[in-house]
């Protein structure tokens, strides 16, 4: 795009940029809500990281409505293509419910008992291996969800070094980032230009299938050596799950799920049949409530409204990025995505790119790999991290994982996936 740039797209690039400090200032609103207890639900509201995008982009509806008037508002909403949003709002629903997760972990267990690993060190292996890669299909905030369930209760447990609670968490985000990326569906990062960019299941498992199993692999597998003695000396077996009457979900129901949540994938590109099949999945959930818990409508709702605000935002940052990206070539692009991760959602980064006309096949992949690869050094860099730092943060010292831990634990873990993209 040439010329200089008009009002509203100045307008739309400060508010973006402001949504990018609003992430890192989440902790900042969360502290608010303790000290004026008289507002916390407003302030726990602003403390929401994925809020950020779809509240700058409801300022930028309103400056355009003051600009151009209400015609011109709508006109824009109407063009962006909120297929994406719709489809992760419904694959977290269906991915998330009881009877799916209910199959992946007794898969994981089933696949735990088959490595030739103590048991302890097996399930802690299969947690931050299968369930990670498994990403592909029940979605990224699904698997993350499974895995630090699975080692917060089995693992997790007091008296453990804080040194192994912090590369454990490190491990999870990277592994999760980077095995949600064998479909075009499951990883944000990836679903936001899979749609644009045309890459199927074929593409994502030829450039990136084996690539990120080796990363997860190695990851999992190195972690899980270096800490033989102290997961020695936790004693747990993979065939003493704890269970209850209400974890125990029939298969016919499961398959039901399963079946469902393969129709949401199918039709992933067509709104009125995917969200067709949630409303029947819903029905299913309602009648069969005995078999359910509490379905993550929220959760979905939240990431929902991030990517939909990317959307909105992102629509007017092509004058920019454009002339930027395009003096970068694939090598430099890929470092730079990692490291700007860091420091945004990586699914912005990608979405961004997916506006510039002209990239070659090589840039697309750098951007992608780069941006997934630097999912873990962060809170804020992958959009599950948030939900799996809420399951496990109760278990380190005073319930708080400090940023500056985190990163120096996910760091070798982000080099090892770098490394895999890079040159394998």
């Amino acid at each position: 795009m040439s010329g200089s740039p008009t009002t509203l797209q100045i307008i739309a690039t400060v508010l973006f940029v402001l949504a990018l400090v609003h992430t890192f200032s989440t902790g900042y609103f969360e502290q608010l809500a303790h000290r004026h207890p008289r507002h916390a639900g407003l302030w726990h509201l602003l403390g929401e990281v994925e809020i950020v995008f779809g509240l700058w982009a409801l300022v930028l509806a309103v400056a355009l409505f003051a600009l151009h008037g209400k015609g011109a508002m709508t006109d824009y909403l109407d063009s962006r293509n909120y297929t994406e949003p719709l489809f992760v709002f419904a694959i977290m629903v269906v991915a998330g419910s009881r009877p799916i997760l209910s199959a992946a972990r007794l898969l994981s267990l089933g696949f735990a008992r088959l490595l030739p690993l103590p048991a302890t060190a097996a399930l802690y292996f299969t947690a931050l291996c299968l369930i990670p890669l498994l990403g592909s299909l029940i979605t990224e905030p699904a698997a993350m969800t499974l895995a630090a369930l699975l080692l917060r209760d089995r693992f997790f447990r007091p008296g453990v070094s804080t040194r192994f609670l912090y590369a454990t968490v490190g491990v999870l985000f990277v592994n999760v980032s980077i095995g949600g990326t064998l479909t075009p569906y499951a990883a944000p990062p990836v679903l936001m230009v899979a749609g644009a960019w045309g890459w199927d299941l074929t593409y994502m498992l030829k450039e990136f299938g084996l690539r990120a199993g080796l990363a997860v692999a190695v990851n999992a597998l190195v972690l899980t050596l270096l800490f033989r003695a102290e997961l020695a000396r936790l004693g747990a077996a993979p065939g003493t799950t704890r269970d209850d009457g209400r974890s125990r979900v029939p298969l016919a129901v499961m398959l039901l799920h399963l079946l469902l949540l393969a129709g949401v994938v199918v039709f992933a590109h067509h709104p009125p049949v995917f969200m067709g099949l949630l409303l029947l999945f819903l029905g299913v959930v309602f009648a069969y409530p005995v078999y359910q818990d509490r379905l993550m409508l929220k959760e979905a709702l939240l990431v929902a409204c991030f990517l939909a605000g990317l959307v909105i935002l992102g629509g007017l940052q092509q004058w920019w990025l454009q002339p930027l990206l395009m003096r970068m070539d694939a090598t430099s692009v890929y470092f730079g995505a990692t490291a700007l991760t860091a420091v945004t959602d990586n699914a912005a980064l990608t979405y961004l790119a997916s506006l510039v006309d002209g990239l070659s096949p090589e840039f697309k992949y750098a951007v992608v790999a780069g941006a997934v690869s630097g999912g873990g050094l962060t809170v804020i860099a992958n959009a599950p991290n948030p939900a799996g730092l809420s399951i496990l943060k109760g278990c380190f010292p005073e319930s708080a994982v400090h940023p500056l831990g985190l990163f120096l634990a996910a760091l070798p873990p982000t080099l090892v996936a770098m490394a895999a993209f890079l040159l394998v």
